[in-house]
């Protein structure tokens, strides 16, 4: 899942999934609330309930992934 998640958010960038630091800030390499919505939006479709304002407050893959663990869970 988390591996799905990282590939999503490097197809938002246009970079490769291993070029993005866990740690990086995702809106300094181009995530916008835009495009946060509609990961947010297409993870509720597949039954994950992943909550935007968790994402923005936190805009590292490291921090999304550890909430995408707790939304499966």
């Amino acid at each position: 899942m988390e591996s799905t998640l990282r590939e999503n958010v490097a197809g938002l960038i246009g970079a490769a999934p291993e070029e993005i630091p866990g740690d990086a800030n995702l809106v300094y390499l181009g995530v916008g609330s835009l495009e946060m919505m509609r990961l947010v939006t297409k993870l509720r479709r597949q039954g994950i309930m992943l909550d935007f304002g968790e994402l923005a407050a936190e805009p590292t893959l490291d921090a999304w992934e550890r909430h995408l663990r707790e939304a499966v869970r």
